[in-house]
């Protein structure tokens, strides 16, 4: 399970992060986006070292990475906005995918530096980091372009609900390492909820205004695989509360991990560069993007 859990994880840093990044803000994360990968490998070459002080060390230069990160999610959610005015549910989004990375580089820290963190065990921990990149980062990411792109649609209240309800299951799962079962449960069902609302939009509403094969195609795979590894999570969360015959973390892992790291995550960042770029707002022209705030 080790090494399959590395691999995905080093997608996420490498790859995914800095793609979504580009897709929330070409202008403003220009910079990031592009120092992402050099920023990321401590972190990624840390995953295959043995725990130690080395290991540490690298995990801590890219948690630090993820932290700045984290900060400008308040920075964006009150910038230019009237108090009286609450957060587009796409802001929301937005904002917990900025944050996820730096809850995965905390509980990289703990993992590699052998320490329980919060009393969870290692393998607990390790599983975090990568649940934060997809679950966390591009669940949520992919919630916000979802909520933005159909703003003007008949699916706009559903859409609105995904857009609130994929960070919302996100943070009650993280609540839930700390309270029980039940309250996992509880997370995991608001989250597959909000992510099969994202892969229903995505296939009635985003495939067939993609203009050309490929990216409907990716659409249809991220949707598709959305719906079979988030009903991996449900039963898997159930077996947990319930004490009913699940899948185990090793399982988990090959199905629902890989799954949602290529079939969902890839698949949905690469189709939305390429959504970017057959709509004629390509972020290195324009500094636009389907997240970029209308005021």
């Amino acid at each position: 399970m080790t090494v399959l859990v590395n691999v995905i994880v080093t997608l996420g840093m490498l790859y995914v992060v800095p793609a979504g990044l580009r897709l929330i803000d070409p202008a403003g994360l220009r910079r990031t986006a592009r120092l992402w990968p050099l920023l990321a490998a401590p972190g990624a070459l840390c995953l295959w070292l043995p725990r130690g002080l080395p290991a540490t060390a690298l995990a801590a230069l890219y948690a630090a990475a993820c932290l700045a990160l984290a900060v400008r999610a308040p920075v964006r959610l009150l910038r230019g906005r009237s108090p009286r005015r609450a957060p587009a549910p796409a802001e929301i989004a937005v904002a917990t995918a900025l944050v996820s990375p730096a809850i995965a580089g905390t509980a990289l820290v703990a993992e590699r530096a052998g320490y329980r963190l919060f009393g969870f065990d290692l393998d607990i921990l390790a599983l975090t980091v990568p649940h934060f990149h997809f679950a966390g980062f591009a669940a949520a990411l992919v919630a916000g372009l979802v909520c933005r792109a159909a703003r003007d649609r008949p699916a706009t209240g559903l859409s609105r609900w995904a857009a609130y309800s994929v960070p919302a299951g996100t943070l009650l799962v993280l609540l839930g390492y700390f309270v029980d079962d039940w309250a996992e449960l509880v997370g995991a069902v608001v989250l597959t909820g909000g992510m099969w609302a994202v892969a229903l939009l995505t296939w009635r509403e985003i495939r067939p205004a993609a203009r050309d094969r490929g990216t409907r195609t990716l659409l249809a795979t991220s949707a598709a695989v959305l719906v079979a590894t988030m009903m991996l999570a449900l039963w898997w969360a159930v077996g947990e509360a319930t004490g009913i015959v699940h899948p185990t973390l090793t399982w988990m892992a090959a199905t629902h991990g890989l799954g949602n790291a290529l079939g969902f995550a890839l698949c949905s960042v690469l189709a939305w560069r390429r959504l970017t770029t057959d709509r004629g707002r390509p972020p290195t022209a324009t500094g636009r993007s389907p997240l970029t705030t209308h005021r």
